[in-house]
């Protein structure tokens, strides 16, 4: 969903490619090293996902960019914006065409029936000579036409003065089956290699084949949320009938609406696009766009996102984002942006694919001539060197960084969790500090009818329905809890006349002749010690409740812990990081909290200002701790931003969001788990393929250049090789799932 972008003179542009022709590590890397030559060039290119990510200077245009990429050898097209309903299209030609499945097919049943000529006795005897042209026959449509885009490529890069993973393959087929042909024309031996050539290139396509699947596999969490948006939407409109607007339905295509556009949500039916409720009540869920696993109610002025799906209610709503501007879009902007991208230990591994397959044809020549200076035939000496070409192919090396980002960052967008950056990765790994804000982070965020306490003889219901008739109409939060909570106690409220709103201190009203204030203590010429006592011991908000000038009663909201927050914060310390509690509230409620959820007092720090927040979490940093912080709010950003981790609730505000390097869709702290957990466990997996990767081709050129493994085995194992690695990056699909 990328695209070019356009700047002020002087300033850089960017812009995203679809590559095409690549096949391993040394083609991405030979892109992105022709790329970054060209001054002011900023480039990353990415195997798995076919991709490059280019910034230039403006006095370059992106036909000059493409022109580099198609002067090195490999295809182009710049990617326009997609509307938020577009999966791409894999650019692999191979896989694209269908060709690569048919090419595999061909080539695995020929040389089946070549091995069978060749290696079967009975068989091999019963035709004599004649097998052996057999075998030519059957071998030549595999060599010219299933191999032949391995050859292509690897002229094309010779046309270019470079050399690829098609290099070595092509290489050594040709040389086993170049040999064949011509001692079968000379007579000169009977040592053939028909079934080499074959049987190597079946593996190699075979490989190719289930790797391509793999890493379609890998795309397909982005592709599912490409897939997620509506295709078409009910739009009211305004339309003059029999002398007065009458107000009519019209289902146009996503593409047509515009902001302030006012649509219809059917029950069961996708939000076309993020806006406001203007009426209805229903359930919407979100579960397939942040990973948010319950059903929320909504009612007029909430907020809606598109691509969730509405419960049992119609809804009427207007559009505030459309197109490239929404939240789905956003996050396939996100995760596509962290898929391109490269995490700093893949570098090492675009290093050493530039200079290995020239390495390796050195190494494969220095093999046959020691081979043959030691008293050994031709056709003994080109065995190894061909099994040298062959098991020494870099692809697994290329594959073990982007397909693990590829299927990590996949399902971190599945769970909600969305990773800015593969260079995010390595952060998580460091972290040993997290630091929570307590509202809508640790709590809900919503607070909710915690106590009532009376002085004299006062019913507690009486007390609470006073407060609450006062109150009904208020849109402050303290208020909304106040009456909700007497609601759910069976409370019948009743009409309050000549409501006052008392800014900053609270509320009167009158009840059949007496007037009913509701607020601070300095409403009031008298409040009883035992309403007092109630105030200073309460974990929460208290507004005090009376008439005559004399306090009656205390009402306390409270924000309470979500549920989820106790077994969060003990995954955090599992993962061995130390929480400590950072809020604006006062040190009562935010102990209150902290043992609810389990941190320790000392790891609290309450009446913090915006400002003390990034103070505190500086000098975390200053005692020598690594520390991620989360937040959701506006006076989260700075602290967001000096944290060696930010991440952001996407609940929060789009400020908090920008200074976040993590953000997390689902208003639950156990995302903020799920997020180090994702992070860490691909990075593991990163070093798990490189390690395998390094170790393969640095165990397996000896073997084969010491004549321990034939051609044919090597063909196998290097084409299992990818596909061990790229297997071994899908389990990352799994996380998460009990």
């Amino acid at each position: 969903m990328s695209s070019t972008t356009t700047s002020a003179p002087g300033e850089d542009q960017h812009v995203d490619l679809a590559i095409s022709g690549m096949t391993c590590a040394s083609c991405s890397a030979r892109i992105e090293r022709k790329l970054n030559k060209v001054d002011g060039v900023q480039a990353s290119v990415n195997l798995a996902t076919e991709k490059a990510s280019v910034s230039f200077p403006s006095a370059l245009s992106v036909t000059d960019i493409v022109g580099v990429v198609e002067q090195t050898g490999y295809g182009a097209t710049p990617l326009e914006d997609e509307s938020p309903g577009e999966a791409p299209e894999m650019t692999h030609d191979l896989v694209g065409s269908g060709s690569l499945r048919l090419r595999m097919v061909v080539a695995s049943a020929l040389a089946l029936l070549v091995v069978l000529v060749h290696m079967v006795p009975p068989v091999r005897d019963a035709l004599g000579m004649t097998g052996h042209w057999l075998q030519l026959l059957l071998t030549a449509p595999i060599y010219f036409w299933a191999a032949w885009p391995f050859h292509r490529a690897a002229a094309v890069n010779a046309r270019h003065g470079a050399s690829t993973m098609d290099t070595l393959v092509s290489v050594g087929i040709t040389a086993a089956f170049g040999w064949s042909v011509l001692a079968l024309l000379t007579g000169f031996t009977e040592d053939l290699y028909f079934e080499t050539a074959a049987v190597v290139t079946a593996f190699l396509l075979i490989g190719r084949f289930i790797e391509a699947r793999a890493k379609a596999q890998g795309r397909s969490a982005l592709s599912s949320l490409l897939q997620l948006g509506a295709k078409d939407v009910a739009v009211l409109r305004q339309e003059a009938g029999s002398g007065a607007m009458a107000t009519s339905e019209h289902r146009v295509p996503i593409g047509e609406l515009v902001v302030g556009d006012r649509f219809v949500v059917r029950p069961g039916e996708k939000v076309a696009t993020d806006g406001t409720i203007l009426s209805g009540r229903s359930t919407i869920d979100a579960s397939m766009v942040t990973g948010e696993s319950m059903p929320v109610e909504v009612g007029p002025q909430d907020t809606v996102t598109g691509a969730t799906v509405n419960g049992h209610g119609r809804l009427i709503v207007q559009a505030s984002r459309v197109g490239a501007e929404t939240t789905l879009a956003r996050i396939t902007r996100l995760v596509e942006q962290a898929q391109t991208g490269k995490a700093p230990v893949q570098r090492l591994a675009d290093r050493i694919s530039a200079v290995f397959v020239p390495a390796v044809l050195v190494i494969a020549a220095l093999t046959f001539v020691l081979w043959l200076v030691t008293g050994h035939t031709f056709t003994e000496a080109l065995a190894p060197a061909v099994a040298v070409l062959i098991i020494a192919c870099p692809c697994a090396l290329g594959l073990a960084t982007p397909t693990a980002l590829l299927t990590g960052t996949g399902r971190g967008a599945q769970l909600g969790i969305l990773i800015k950056g593969p260079q995010i990765l390595e952060s998580t790994r460091r972290v040993d500090t997290v630091v929570l804000d307590k509202t809508g982070t640790l709590t809900t965020g919503h607070p909710v009818l915690a106590d009532v306490v009376t002085a004299g003889s006062l019913p507690q219901d009486a007390a609470l329905k006073a407060a609450a008739s006062v109150e009904t109409g208020s849109e402050h939060p303290v208020a909304g809890a106040i009456v909700a909570g007497a609601r759910e106690r069976g409370v019948t409220l009743v009409r309050a006349d000549d409501v006052v709103s008392l800014p900053g201190l609270g509320v009167r009203g009158t009840l059949k002749d007496t007037v009913v204030t509701v607020g601070r203590a300095s409403l009031f010429d008298v409040v009883p010690e035992v309403l007092v006592e109630a105030t200073e011991r309460a974990d929460g908000t208290t507004v005090l409740v009376g008439w005559d000038g004399t306090a009656r009663a205390a009402v306390t909201v409270a924000d309470t812990a979500r549920e989820s927050s106790p077994r969060a914060v003990q995954r955090l310390r599992d993962l061995g990081l130390r929480p400590y509690l950072l809020t604006g509230d006062n040190p009562r409620t935010a102990a209150a909290i902290a043992q609810q959820v389990g941190i320790e007092a000392a790891d609290v720090t309450a009446d913090v200002l915006p400002q003390d927040k990034f103070a505190a979490v500086e000098r975390l940093q200053r005692e020598g701790r690594v520390v991620a912080m989360v937040g959701d709010g506006v006076n989260d950003a700075a602290a967001l931003a000096q944290a060696d981790l930010g991440m952001a609730m996407g609940s929060g505000t789009d400020v908090a969001a920008e200074s976040a390097d993590i953000v997390l869709m689902r208003s639950d702290v156990e995302a903020v788990a799920d997020a180090i957990g994702l992070s860490r466990r691909t990075l593991s997996i990163i070093k798990q393929n490189l390690v395998w990767a390094f170790g393969y081709n640095t165990l397996a050129i000896p073997l084969a250049a010491f004549g321990l493994l034939t051609p044919l085995i090597a063909g196998g194992a290097m084409a299992l090789s990818s596909v061990l690695v790229v297997l071994n990056s899908l389990r990352l699909r799994g996380f998460g799932r009990a």
